[in-house]
């Protein structure tokens, strides 16, 4: 029986890998600069783990990533597919047209066309207008060689589905075998807010692609082929390569959560601050209950908004690769550029001519001493600037709280290791064991979700039935994506009625996640 899991994280300056046995304890960790390619970075982690604990490549069952690169290519505008949106809503929503709000840059990477046809559904799952399948093959049919993936996104499309997945037969006979987003198996209630997050999955497919492949192919190269590969979420649970292939968007945002969820897992603390500090940035999160505590706001990717439930972070631009620089009267600028992965090459301390944090930090003697040189800047200048990053850690820390009582900060990433166990404004600090592969541990204890989110009639004779069988079709969703049965609980319940809409119409939502089940 396979008894070890490994998690690996693709940051932008490193890769962070760990290995744990059955009980999910830390056997090793390793750090490794993350590459152009994502196999070259995820192939040296596991090399390090394996040469480094002895462990055997067959007692290996599961491989769990977590990656940023879909949050960066939407970040930087770079490598997302042309879209073809087709809006199942009739004549009633021709006064917003998609992309309504998105900014100019994104947009014009996307290079999106789009077309408003009939259709759409009631709050109750009643037809609003009848598809005109004549119109929608000829809209399709005149994207041919223009796009290289469509979105389908019709109005209440997550009450009744059967438009879009009829509607997603007919761009299949037009175009052939072409990626599709349907929005009700992406977003939830919010219509815009559900077409912005389809189009952004459809144009994610070659970043998301070119992940798995590189993923899949490490795991070859070290013998680990044999292994359940899975992916983080932005939930901070776990879903299979094939579902993230289908659904990029979905990791978006996991790294915060699986720095989140490592720091509760390695420090033991169920309420606290976490601020996990990478090459790039610094992330500021909140524990409550051993959970991140989740974003009340509709979340913006890249600057477009969504109806994702994410973590509420903070990010700064702080990291062991940020760039110093001063001013025209000598006072240091912090940021917010960085050398990312190139930190070994470029920064000071290992030969190269741009000051970092790093530099600065080895000057002053404070944390983890690296590199091999030491850079020849003026220890004034460096305490400054190291002054300046504190101060910007403790307003970080005080935005995030939500009340004045005092909360433990838990120090997590590589790059807190340049920092003092001190932060103004709080009275204690916790860096636990193996914080620098905090994101990788995260991910590796994740588990298997299942999600129904509906709107229905409800009855007061019907209740309880109702809620069981939608509690249960959750259930069944999370055992199909890999969890043990006998481990699945419920982890939130949603009943909320929407007095706005007629007919006792309530809200039924139910998340569940399980233990995850390794292959034999």
């Amino acid at each position: 029986m396979s008894t070890y899991r490994i998690g690996i994280d693709v940051g932008g300056t490193n890769t962070d890998a760990a290995i744990l046995n059955e009980s999910l304890t830390c056997i090793a960790t390793a750090k490794v600069p993350t590459t152009d390619d994502v196999f070259g970075g995820v192939r040296a982690a596991i090399d390090h783990l394996l040469s480094e604990t002895g462990i055997a490549a067959r007692d290996i069952g599961l491989a769990m990533l977590g990656t940023t690169h879909c949050t960066n290519a939407i970040v930087e505008r770079k490598r997302l597919l042309r879209v073809g949106l087709l809006r199942l809503a009739g004549p009633a929503s021709a006064s917003v047209p998609p992309l309504a709000n998105w900014p100019a840059d994104l947009a014009a990477a996307v290079t999106l066309k789009w077309k408003i046809v009939g259709g759409g559904y009631e709050y109750d799952g009643r037809i609003l207008t009848r598809l005109v399948e004549d119109e929608i093959r000829a809209a399709v049919r005149d994207w041919r060689g223009r796009i290289d993936a469509v979105a389908v996104c019709g109005v209440f499309s997550n009450i009744n589905s059967e438009q879009e997945c009829l509607v997603e037969q007919w761009i299949l006979d037009e175009l052939g075998p072409i990626p599709i987003t349907l929005s009700h198996r992406i977003g939830s209630l919010g219509f815009l807010p559900r077409e912005n997050a389809s189009i952004l999955n459809a144009a994610l497919g070659d970043v998301i692609g070119d992940v798995i492949s590189g993923f899949a192919n490490a795991l070859k190269a070290t013998g680990l082929d044999h292994v359940r590969a899975m992916i983080g979420q932005n939930d901070g649970t776990l879903m299979s390569a094939e579902a993230a292939r289908a659904f990029p968007v979905l990791t978006i945002g996991c790294g915060p959560t699986n720095s989140l969820k490592g720091a509760a897992f390695l420090s033991g603390r169920k309420d606290a601050i976490v601020v996990d500090v990478g090459g790039t940035t610094a992330d500021i999160g909140m524990l409550s209950k051993g959970f991140p505590r989740q974003s009340a706001l509709a979340v913006d990717i890249g600057g477009v908004r969504t109806n994702f439930r994410m973590p509420d972070i903070i990010s700064l631009a702080v990291g062991g690769g940020t760039v110093i620089t001063a001013d025209s009267k000598g006072e240091p600028v912090i940021g917010p550029q960085s050398v990312g992965y190139r930190l070994t090459s470029e920064a000071m301390v290992f030969g190269g001519k741009t000051l970092t944090l790093t530099d600065v930090s080895s000057v002053l003697g404070v944390g983890l001493s690296i590199g091999n040189r030491f850079p020849d800047v003026p220890t004034s200048f460096c305490r400054a600037a190291f002054e300046s990053v504190l101060k910007r850690l403790a307003t970080g820390v005080d935005r995030i709280k939500t009340s004045a009582a005092p909360l433990p900060v838990i120090l997590v990433g590589g790059g807190s290791a340049l920092f003092p166990d001190r932060i103004d404004g709080t009275d204690e600090v916790i860096r636990p064991a193996n914080f620098g592969a905090a994101n990788a541990i995260g991910v590796a204890i994740g588990d298997v979700s299942g999600e129904v989110d509906r709107i229905v009639a409800m009855r007061d004779d019907v209740r309880e039935q109702t809620l069981a069988s939608l509690r249960d079709e959750a259930i069944q969703s999370a055992v199909l994506a890999g969890a043990d049965p006998s481990t699945v609980e419920v982890l939130e319940q949603e009943d909320v009625p929407l007095s706005y809409l007629p007919g006792n119409a309530t809200r039924i939502r139910f998340k569940v996640a399980g233990r995850l089940i390794s292959r034999a």
